[in-house]
C-alpha cells in the first residue's frame, strides 16, 4: 500500500560517520534526518521544499558504526504552505532483529515555487487516533514556538 505521507530510509552507518568518541557523529544523524524528512515533505508537496525549522531533537542513545539505520518520517500537520514532519531514527546491530529508537525530532518544511515564494500544499487529514494525537502535538508545538518567538522579539533585530 502506498502512503504518500510517510517515508522510510534504511542504510548502514559508515566509518566516515564516526566522531572522536567512536560513535556516529550527531551532525551525521542530523544530515540523515534532513534528507529523509525532505524526501517525505517533497513527496507530499510535489514541489521543492526548504527547511524552516528543526526542533526538539532528542538523542536517546548513541549509534555505532556498522549498524543498520532506519529513519521513519511522517507528515503530522500541514499549514497553508508548511509540512510538519515527525522523524524517528532507529538502529540495530546485524545480529539483532529489533530496531531501537535512537533519535526523535520535528522538522518543518515550506513548499516553494520557482521564485522561492511559499506555495500552497494539499491539507493532510489524520485518519487514525494516533495521527490525530500527532496532529494535536504538532499544533501544540507550533503554539509554543510562537510564544517563544514573541518573548524573544525584544532581543533580536528583525
Amino acid at each position: 500500500m502506498d502512503y504518500p505521507h510517510k517515508t522510510t530510509f534504511q542504510f548502514i552507518s559508515e566509518p566516515s560517520d564516526i566522531n572522536f568518541g567512536g560513535k556516529v557523529h550527531g551532525g551525521s544523524v542530523m544530515k540523515w534526518i534532513d534528507q529523509a524528512a525532505y524526501t517525505c515533505a517533497r513527496t507530499w508537496a510535489e514541489s521543492y521544499c526548504v527547511t524552516v525549522y528543526v526542533g526538539g531533537i532528542r538523542f536517546y542513545k548513541p549509534i555505532s558504526i556498522g549498524e543498520v539505520i532506519k529513519i521513519e518520517c511522517a507528515v503530522i500537520y500541514t499549514g497553508s504552505s508548511s509540512i510538519h514532519i515527525m522523524v524517528e531514527v532507529y538502529s540495530r546491530d546485524f545480529s539483532e532483529h529489533v530496531f531501537e529508537k535512537k533519535t526523535h525530532c520535528i522538522i518543518i518544511f515550506v513548499a516553494v515555487d520557482e521564485k522561492g515564494e511559499p506555495k500552497k500544499v494539499k491539507p493532510w487529514v489524520p485518519q487514525t487516533d494516533q495521527e490525530k494525537h500527532l496532529e494535536e502535538y504538532a499544533i501544540r508545538l507550533k503554539d509554543l514556538r510562537e510564544n517563544i518567538h514573541n518573548e524573544m522579539k525584544p532581543f533580536f533585530n528583525e
